[in-house]
């Protein structure tokens, strides 16, 4: 953490020795690091908390944004000028360009904070705030690898922090009107799923490291950098396309899945298998670089929690699924250029992008359905940002909480082991390793940049 005089809640947070190891299993490597755990504090229904924001700009702006019906204290970004509209908005929060250092001085007063980074510096600033009591909402996809997704769930577990991913949807009624529905049996058993998504809407298909530019006057670049290896800067990376670099992002697949696999996750319980297989049917300009341009991606989940094998196909960069057999063609699926649908034994459904609009198709057949009781609750307004402060003030689980995130995020992610490994990957879900391929198992995590470590 750079020689920074530490706060007494983050030197708590930094001196007793603990071990974390195999998060869920064996997918973080065993390893110990300096993590004595501060409780996190209690707070009333009418308190107010205190947020900071861990990337203020761009998506990290409307995160925090969302938060203000609390008090906002602080705000971290490593570039001032795309956290520009944000500094304006909040004069009275604090501003820093390193997290660490945030929360370092300002630890005993944050309660919460929102963590809108890059995919590849999620993990590292959420345990950091985790160990140090302090209530975090990710940005989807909630980690870079699977080994981080699997350490935060063991992670928010061990600290008892209250965790949140930011796939809204999760939190909206059409995704809970769809789940009723599978589970009641409007099509029947579901045999397929197909979801598809106009992403990556950024440059894909690069070969080699961009030539270094000047790094922008506001942006500290090496902060920016984080846990992954060095390179030079080049506004190719950032602030806008760095989901489409291995060692940024996670591509399209990571940028849409965890919100238009979500339905498909939570409906067909595919959370409950104990394993599962992914194999890539086609890709096209993949590089050691970057992900494809476009690709199809099959996931292979056998029976669980009282349903059937399922096959469940991911669709990107423009290509799509064949059209649903008793469908007409002028009839709309998902929402266009980003949707899911179901291929059941007794008909076909559909929904959107967050799971809105889910129904079932042909559109004539909602014509005399009558939908089924709820079963799931209801989150009001389907606000994910007031369900997440709701739930670190009355100990509730949130919505997409990380035992929920945790797991979507590893199916999403195995997309990208399964594209790196070039073979079709057996995943054991329960453990957290291929079973194999095991020289994939190392896809599963990365290597850390030294003095950014995690026990991964």
């Amino acid at each position: 953490m750079d020689k920074l005089s530490l706060s007494r809640r983050a030197f708590l947070a930094a001196t007793t020795t603990t071990a974390t190891a195999a998060a869920f299993g064996s997918g973080c490597a065993t390893a110990a690091i300096n993590t004595a755990r501060v409780v996190p504090k209690k707070h009333s229904p009418n308190e107010k908390l205190h947020i900071a924001a861990i990337g203020a700009g761009g998506m990290g702006g409307g995160d925090i944004m969302s938060c203000r019906s609390e008090n906002i204290v602080a705000l971290a970004d490593v570039d001032w000028k795309k956290a520009e509209e944000t500094f304006v908005k909040l004069p009275d929060a604090k501003k820093y360009k390193d997290y660490r250092r945030m929360l370092d001085e300002m630890g005993d007063q944050i309660d919460a904070c929102t963590v809108s980074t890059p995919d590849h510096a999620h993990a590292p600033a959420a345990f950091m705030a985790m160990n140090m009591g302090i209530h975090v909402r990710v940005q989807k996809p909630m980690t870079h690898t699977i080994a981080e997704a699997r350490l935060l769930r063991k992670l928010a577990h061990e600290t008892g922090v209250t965790t949140a991913m930011g796939n809204q949807g999760h939190s909206g009624d059409g995704v809970r009107e769809l789940c009723e529905m599978v589970w009641a049996g409007a099509i029947g058993e579901v045999k397929e799923a197909h979801i598809w998504t106009n992403r990556p809407i950024w440059p894909q298909g690069i070969a080699a490291p961009l030539p270094e530019q000047p790094v922008p006057e506001t942006m500290d670049w090496d902060l920016w950098i984080n846990c992954a290896p060095s390179r030079p800067y080049n506004e190719g990376y950032a602030p806008f396309k760095w989901r489409g670099w291995w060692d940024f992002g996670c591509g399209a697949i990571g940028d849409m899945a965890c919100h238009i696999m979500d339905p498909a996750f939570w409906a067909l319980r595919l959370m409950d298998a104990s394993s599962f297989t992914c194999e890539v049917i086609e890709q096209e300009g993949m590089t050691d670089q970057t992900p494809p341009n476009k690709c199809v991606i099959k996931f292979q989940f056998p029976a669980r929690a009282g349903m059937g094998p399922v096959d469940v196909y991911w669709y990107d960069g423009g290509l799509m699924p064949p059209w649903p057999e008793g469908v007409p063609a002028d009839q709309k699926l998902g929402d266009g250029n980003n949707g899911s649908y179901f291929v059941g034994t007794e008909g076909v459904m559909t929904s959107g992008c967050y799971g809105g609009e889910s129904r079932l198709l042909p559109d004539e057949r909602m014509n005399d359905y009558t939908r089924p009781p709820q079963i799931i609750p209801r989150i009001p307004d389907g606000n994910s940002y007031q369900n997440w402060i709701y739930s670190i003030k009355t100990g509730e689980p949130a919505s997409s909480n990380f035992d929920y995130a945790g797991p979507l995020t590893e199916v999403a992610n195995m997309g990208n082991v399964a594209l790196l490994a070039r073979t079709k990957i057996e995943y054991d879900f329960v453990n957290g390793v291929v079973t194999n391929h095991k020289a994939a198992n190392k896809w599963l995590t990365k290597e850390y940049r030294k003095g950014w470590e995690l026990p991964c």
